[in-house]
């Protein structure tokens, strides 16, 4: 029996993303397999894959919109998920919220940085657009805000990021939820079943 790989591709300012982070540990218990987050720029993949954002890309279609909703409302319902909030200064940039996930994972706070920002994103409804919002955000999380937003400014930590962008596109990515099993691409919250489905058969 072996054990595959698991990346969770991701970028703060996809609720979808958020939802998928609060249901990965129950599949994690289960499997016994730990995923692994790699941080990507949304903005950045979708640069690279020629796609947009589901709200631009379907701002024209009211039906669609609704449908999208309906189904975050389910999978919230689902899996008991009641204190997200969709974000109201949605969409924010998350370039610099992105690197200092790479920081994090620089100075070995990676998790509690992850987990503090989706709760300010999905959770409180902050605008973490804004620098001294996410600066009070770390602090209050107990982590080295300062030391956090300096080496998210390393030369390293951006080549990183773009690092795994590319690298998150060349291997068919186009946008955030995504996961590689393996090599096996699955796209969205509404593949998570078949994400855990893929880890029980490559570990046979």
């Amino acid at each position: 029996m072996s054990t595959p790989t698991v990346q969770f591709l991701f970028d703060f300012g996809s609720p979808n993303a958020y939802l998928c982070h609060r249901v990965i540990p129950a599949i994690e218990a289960r499997t016994g397999v730990p995923f692994v987050y790699q941080p990507i720029l949304l903005g950045g993949l979708f640069k690279l894959a020629n796609n947009r954002s589901p709200a631009e890309a379907f701002a024209d279609i009211p039906n669609k919109r609704a449908y999208d909703r309906l189904e975050v409302n389910r999978f919230v319902a689902r899996h008991g998920l009641a204190n997200y909030r969709f974000n109201p200064f949605f969409p924010i940039n998350t370039l610099q919220l992105m690197r200092g996930a790479v920081a994090a994972q620089k100075l070995a706070c990676f998790a509690p940085y992850v987990e503090a920002v989706y709760v300010a994103m999905w959770e409180r409804g902050l605008d973490m657009g804004q620098a001294a919002v996410v600066t009070a955000t770390l602090e209050e999380a107990g982590l080295p805000a300062a030391q956090l937003l300096a080496t998210a400014q390393d030369a390293d930590v951006k080549t990183r990021l773009l690092a795994n962008t590319n690298e998150a596109h060349a291997r068919g990515a186009f946008g955030s939820p995504s996961f590689l099993v393996g090599d096996e691409l699955f796209f969205g919250k509404d593949r998570l079943r078949e994400v855990e489905e893929e880890i029980v058969r490559q570990r046979g």
